[in-house]
């Protein structure tokens, strides 16, 4: 056996052995918080992985003893109509910056890509206060515009470089027949657009229904709480110990994403890697 040949079976398993420490590091707390969600009792700590005696106990508490489901609702709420006002910001934005050429266009570009290198929490505090004087603290549109807005750099960069990357001579040839801008927009560009757009609509729906630190700053009203606070609650004071609940509780929010992960993830990986290979 040749040197090479045995240089390729060594580097192959040690990749190999990368892979399953990566999975297995992955994978053991998912199947942790999932087995604790199903054990008796409060405590996540139990001496076997899989929990003795399994029960939904939990799954029932959290709809009948917290306000599990309207915690749900809001946050399912705030997601969709993130998602929604998000992608036609980002992709009016991305199409102008893409088909046209206008005075200010690089300097725009140039200002979306330097506010991409500050961190969001440098803006909490202009946030609160923007919302304070506009009479939206403590609503859900408040919240709503903030993460919209704040989708608008990096996601139109990410879709200029998926619409830079069609070729132009087809809405060129649309301009040609006569086709007005709004035309080739819908029957050109978009129907192309389809993997990039699941993956721009994907992550704005993801980044509410997962954060909790700008939920906690504009929100204050129990009735307005979403899920990541509701569940932060039930473990965060000193008297607090529904650890098993707030496990049941996590597995419920992991299921919606995990499932719209798998039905997509073909179209978000052709989507961001087309999409970044332009920018």
């Amino acid at each position: 056996m040749s040197f090479s040949k045995v240089r390729r079976i060594i580097v192959r398993f040690f990749i190999y052995v990368l892979l399953v420490c990566t999975a297995v590091t992955s994978i053991y707390p998912i199947l942790w918080i999932m087995m604790s969600s199903f054990n008796p009792g409060t405590a996540l700590y139990s001496t076997t992985l899989i929990p003795e005696r399994f029960t939904l106990v939990h799954y029932r508490e959290l709809f009948l003893e917290k306000d599990f489901g309207l915690w749900y609702i809001n946050t399912l709420k705030i997601a969709f109509f993130t998602m929604i006002l998000a992608l036609v910001l980002v992709i009016f934005t991305a199409y102008a910056l893409s088909q046209f050429r206008f005075r200010g266009r690089r300097m725009s570009l140039m200002a979306m890509l330097i506010l991409q290198a500050f961190p969001g929490f440098m803006t909490m505090i202009a946030i609160y206060l923007l919302l304070l004087q506009m009479g939206l603290l403590d609503t859900h549109l408040g919240l709503i515009l903030v993460y919209a807005g704040g989708a608008i750099p990096g996601g139109s960069w990410l879709v200029k470089g998926y619409f830079d990357g069609i070729p132009r001579s087809l809405p060129e040839a649309a301009k040609i027949d006569g086709a007005s801008n709004a035309t080739i927009f819908t029957k050109v560009m978009m129907p192309m657009s389809f993997p990039i757009l699941t993956f721009v609509a994907l992550s704005n729906f993801i980044a509410p229904w997962m954060d909790y630190i700008l939920a906690r700053l504009v929100l204050r009203s129990a009735d307005k709480k979403t899920l990541a606070i509701g569940l932060y609650e039930m473990v965060s004071g000193r008297m607090n110990t529904e650890f098993t609940m707030f496990a049941a509780g996590a597995v419920m929010v992991a299921v919606p994403i995990t499932i719209l992960f798998i039905f997509l993830q073909r179209f978000m990986i052709q989507g961001l890697a087309e999409g970044a290979s332009k920018m």
